[in-house]
């Protein structure tokens, strides 16, 4: 794996973000897959963060809430149908990991695993949850939240970001 600069690349990730990359929680013996189409990265709290939301009707909430890290994983390659089942389906009710056949591997720095895929890989400590309060959320968004099921922001500080081929 070649570290990579996560500022220099953030435009190439985001891009692909938008398409679909995958978040990976660990907590105890509990660990959790999913898709998130949604990502940040600042510099906040005078360090480099990357921020994720979950929505708490998700299983994977229920394991990041207990959590100390989450892994991002952007692949470079084709994996169309596993963000589509990786996002389509709850991991309360199928394992995800081996439906998509999916393996991960022992992160640097943290906890949570990374996926053991070809792309780009950042391993985040979370140093903040925020859950939203729809009393403050634009009126214009409300139409994303059908269900009241509003999200909670995690901020993770970047330890590492790499390149697998």
């Amino acid at each position: 794996m070649k570290d990579v600069d996560y500022q220099a690349v953030a435009p190439t990730v985001m891009k692909r973000i938008e398409d679909g990359a995958f978040l990976v929680v660990q907590a105890g013996d509990r660990i959790n897959v999913m898709t998130i189409g949604w990502a940040m990265f600042g510099y906040v709290w005078r360090k480099p963060i990357m921020m994720v939301a979950v929505r708490k009707t998700r299983f994977t909430h229920d394991i990041i809430e207990e959590a100390d890290s989450f892994t991002v994983s952007v692949p470079t390659g084709d994996m169309e149908k596993e963000i589509s089942f990786c996002g389509t389906k709850s991991g309360r009710d199928v394992d995800k990991f081996g439906e998509c056949s999916l393996s991960t591997t022992k992160a640097r720095t943290i906890n949570s695993p990374i996926l053991d895929i070809p792309g780009y890989h950042y391993e985040c400590k979370i140093i903040n949850k925020s859950a939203m309060d729809p009393r403050f959320l634009s009126k214009d968004l409300e139409r994303l939240y059908p269900m009241r099921d509003y999200h909670t922001l995690y901020f993770g500080e970047i330890l590492g970001c790499y390149l697998r081929e």
